[in-house]
């Protein structure tokens, strides 16, 4: 994600998160930290056109990841984009050497709940009321990468599963 990036992404996050979206200067926090040695890696999803159809984001700290965010427009759900940019966040974190990588995702979202199972994520908890203003809990939720890699996966086995191929779009991060 480059800084031209933000307003579309914006668009979009009020579009799918009306309650709880971002904001503006959380975009630009989060990406002052996305260079190299940062501790952040954003990514989109852009069509052969160049508009923006999704966007997932990275912390990675001190051997510990956290998926920030994900977001696919609601035209291209359902088509492996999810799988696409989630599937580039497990790699990053690996890359990294994140041992483990965890999310939150709302307890109403179940579609967000399959996709995070067929990665390897696990439930290990909840966040009671983590979704503001609509006080929605969080499932949290865990992949062990160290795990993968002591059991021989590399980074680039750590990939989006093999029924849900990766759309025709361009992902755009500032390192390549």
């Amino acid at each position: 994600m480059r800084w031209w990036h933000i307003a579309p992404v914006l668009a979009l996050e009020l579009e799918l998160f009306p309650e709880d979206a971002w904001s503006a200067g959380m975009f630009w926090s989060e990406l002052a930290e996305a260079h190299p040695g940062g501790t952040r890696h954003y990514t989109v999803a852009l069509t052969p056109d160049g508009a923006v159809v999704g966007y997932a984001g990275l912390m990675a700290v001190a051997g510990e990841g956290d998926v920030q965010t994900i977001a696919v427009d609601g035209r291209h759900q359902g088509t492996g984009l999810g799988a696409a940019l989630l599937a580039d966040l497990v790699r990053e974190a690996a890359r990294r050497g994140c041992a483990d990588l965890l999310l939150e995702v709302r307890v109403d979202n179940t579609r967000a709940q399959r996709l995070y199972e067929r990665f390897g994520f696990e439930p290990v908890g909840i966040r009671r009321g983590y979704y503001q203003p609509a006080n929605v809990d969080a499932l949290v939720m865990r992949l062990d990468l160290a795990a993968a890699s002591a059991a021989g996966a590399a980074p680039e086995d750590l990939d989006e599963p093999a029924d849900h191929p990766r759309p025709d779009v361009k992902k755009d991060t500032p390192h390549g």
